[in-house]
């Protein structure tokens, strides 16, 4: 059986010597283009730190698929280090080069004829975004997440782990460190290669990329730095060669089960609320809708039993990882779902155990009963908001306080540092939506000014934008429909009052539907100056409930 299923339309044959010329031009035998053609997708680049480490690991790839009779060929595709783009216009960027991302994988795969293909990213926007091009393409593909960094470095003055380098600058503000302890600080924070130990986006996607089964058992948890990360990769290269001779694709792994086991893994860590963009995003490539309301319903059944906050990515990783956590909560999760080992779930985690009941608890003993994300709805939000409820103090859970309204993230962090921002408000950023951005920025920013002046347990945020995976305290976020869509929080104005409810899952403006509307008719939507990449994205992009996803 000849597996080059995508390849022999573009090799075999006498009329396609030109074709194949330009192949041996790149210095190919005759013999590498008879075997199949296995891309190597890889997002190394020497700007981000999740990513430097990349070409070490597709080399493993390209060794195995060598020895396991594929020809491996490698190209790259754009990553961008949200870190570096925070708090700035650079934070537009992101959330588009997802789909660009996608477009570049199907691209090269499309034009060249590859037969399958591994994956080799780590950070928040890239790993979605191949992961939506594996599900557009249904080509056989298995992805290698790059694994987190060794956790961050001692800090003297604080004494123990580092925290969030954002909030460090509050902390400065409020002159509880010095300059030289700043930049103390900033030369240890990052100690090397691999994406933030802590669990943000890339760690949680990590975990639901393994979770769904796109991934090898332990590849999630497996720091960039470790043996065990290069065993995973080589690896990955020979199972893709089984996979291609199945003929195993994405369609037959990220079914709607297997999307479910991936937000169930997401809730029972405490996963980054992105999630709920870049799902429903995967699963529009492969054709299906996963609604908002699956996540909150998911939530509600899913104990959340793993804290990185007082554990990092090591821990979990010695703990289990991925297959211990599936292991604890197999009465929950749908083990009959295919992965890419050609095994179940289920027989891929049979014989995991937990090394460390305190870093992965069983559900009776679970930091909260619920999932990390909880999805509001009211007038503020009609069509749903996000809030990672398992990062929110007990008693900001409900939560009443004035509006003080921005017009972006900027103000809104020179409000805050300036003191401008009083206990007992609830600062609304809005104009950061998808649309109006446009690009749908992260509010790390506003939320770390927050936590580094003391008010994390006084003061809520509600934007249309949306929150690191790193982002604690009552931050609200992906308001839909968005201010510059014409959504009720293009209406909000300082002083009204807005409550938060999460256990009731409530988000609410004391107005009339009246006083809305009549607001709303005076309302001029912002109009975005931006060329390039963010007019056309600004065009095309749909809402945050509907993934953010381009129509």
């Amino acid at each position: 059986m000849d597996i080059r299923h995508k390849s022999q339309h573009v090799l075999a044959g006498t009329e396609k010597a030109p074709q194949r010329s330009f192949f041996k031009a790149a210095g190919l035998t005759r013999e590498d283009l008879r075997k199949p053609l296995i891309a190597i997708v890889n997002s190394w680049n020497e700007i981000v730190p999740g990513h430097i480490h990349l070409r070490e690991l597709a080399s493993h790839v390209k060794s195995a698929v060598w020895a396991a009779g594929g020809t491996p060929l490698e190209f790259n595709t754009i990553a961008i280090c949200d870190g570096i783009a925070m708090e700035h216009a650079g934070m537009r960027m992101p959330l588009p080069s997802r789909d660009i991302i996608a477009d570049s994988v199907e691209l090269m795969v499309r034009a060249h004829g590859f037969d399958a293909m591994v994956m080799l990213a780590s950070c928040d926007k890239i790993v979605p975004g191949m992961l939506m091009a594996a599900a557009r393409l249904d080509l056989p593909a298995i992805m290698v997440t790059g694994g987190a960094s060794l956790p961050r470095g001692f800090f003297s003055a604080a004494g123990h782990y580092a925290v969030n380098p954002y909030e460090m600058v509050g902390r400065h503000k409020k002159g509880e460190i010095t300059e030289a302890e700043l930049e103390t600080f900033e030369s240890c924070t990052c100690p090397g290669a691999g994406s933030c130990s802590q669990l943000g986006t890339a760690n949680t996607m990590a975990i639901v990329t393994e979770a769904m089964g796109m991934s090898l058992p332990g590849c999630a948890a497996a720091l960039a730095v470790s043996p065990e990360k290069s065993r995973i990769a080589r690896e990955s290269g020979r199972m893709i060669m089984e996979l291609l001779a199945r003929g195993i694709t994405p369609s037959a792994i990220m079914t709607e089960g297997a999307l479910r086991n991936g937000i169930r893994a997401a809730m029972a860590v405490g996963g980054s609320t992105n999630i709920t963009l870049h799902l429903p995003a995967i699963a529009a490539e492969g054709g299906r809708q996963l609604d908002l309301e699956v996540f909150d319903r998911l939530s509600r059944e899913t104990p959340h039993i793993v804290s990185l906050g007082p554990h990092y990515i090591l821990d979990f990783d010695r703990a289990g990882g991925v297959p211990a956590l599936v292991r604890v909560l197999s009465d929950r999760m749908e083990l009959d779902c295919l992965t890419v080992t050609g095994a179940t779930l289920g027989e891929n985690c049979a014989v995991a155990q937990v090394s460390d009941p305190e870093v992965i608890r069983s559900p009776e003993r679970a930091y909260h009963s619920e999932g990390g994300i909880a999805v509001l709805r009211g007038n503020l939000a009609p069509g749903g908001a996000v809030v990672k409820q398992s990062a929110v103090a007990p008693e900001m859970l409900q939560f009443t306080g004035k509006a003080v309204v921005f017009e972006s993230e900027e103000a809104a962090v020179a409000a805050i540092f300036g003191g401008e921002v009083m206990a007992g408000d609830v600062v609304v950023i809005r104009n950061e939506g998808p649309q109006g951005g446009p690009g749908m920025r992260e509010m790390l920013g506003a939320t770390s000014a927050v936590m580094g002046m003391g008010l994390g347990k006084a003061v809520a945020i509600v934007t249309d934008g949306r929150f690191s995976g790193a982002t604690r305290g009552p931050a609200v976020g992906h308001v839909v429909p968005e201010a510059a869509a014409g959504g009720p929080l293009a209406a909000v104005r300082d002083g009204d009052l807005i409550t938060i409810d999460i256990p009731a899952r409530k988000l609410h403006v004391a107005l009339s539907a009246e006083e809305i509307e009549r607001r709303l008719a005076d309302f001029t939507p912002k109009l975005s100056t931006e060329r390039g990449v963010l007019r056309r994205y600004a065009k095309q992009v749909r809402p945050a409930d509907a993934g953010a996803v381009l129509d």
